[in-house]
């Protein structure tokens, strides 16, 4: 895996997010990604290292979970070297298996909808803080892998839901897909 962040989120794009649960297992395909950058107002980095973000300060490939505004868990990947806080924020996955899981977690969320969104996307996967510093990539618990599978086109766009550095470019997804979240108007 790339170890600059826009590199890293384009190359998540239709990698497969993987959760071990104790009665089974879980997973999906990335299909939306947001890179955040350390010198980037958006970014979690931006005014330095404290407790609730220093996972984002580890060398590429560990979990940043934090909860947003009281109420969902958002799932980033640092993505540079140790010391240089920025990430890549999961933005939505394509379900492969384990929906029963997932319905299980998110009971209220129609399977078309799942995990199209950071927030239904870590319910559904009932990921949390607990999760914050693993390695996504050695990890058993929760991990990316890939099978090989090849994206034919990526889209890119503003990112979501954002007020400073509200027009960077820096929203990548897999065109096409139905599972992406964000207005329409995006996602072409």
């Amino acid at each position: 895996m790339p170890h600059d962040t826009v590199e890293l989120a384009r190359a998540l794009l239709g990698k497969v997010l993987v959760r071990q649960f104790s009665g089974g297992s879980a997973a999906g395909r990335i299909v939306e990604t947001e890179a955040y950058l350390q010198n980037d107002p958006a970014c979690h980095a931006f005014r330095g290292m404290t407790p609730r973000n220093r996972s984002l300060f580890l060398e590429h490939g560990h979990a940043y979970v934090y909860l947003c505004y009281g109420t969902s868990y958002m799932l980033n990947v640092s993505s540079e070297a140790g010391g240089i806080g920025s990430g890549v924020l999961l933005r939505a996955l394509e379900p492969m298996f384990g929906t029963e899981h997932m319905q299980r977690n998110a009971s209220h969320v129609k399977l078309a909808d799942l995990t199209r969104g950071p927030g239904r996307l870590t319910a559904a996967l009932q990921v949390d803080r607990s999760h914050d510093g693993l390695n996504l990539f050695t990890n058993k618990q929760l991990w990316i892998g890939s099978d090989g599978h090849k994206i034919e086109s990526v889209g890119e766009s503003v990112r979501i839901g954002l007020t400073k550095a509200a027009d960077e470019r820096l929203r990548f997804f897999v065109s096409g897909s139905r599972h992406l979240s964000g207005p329409r108007r995006l996602n072409d």
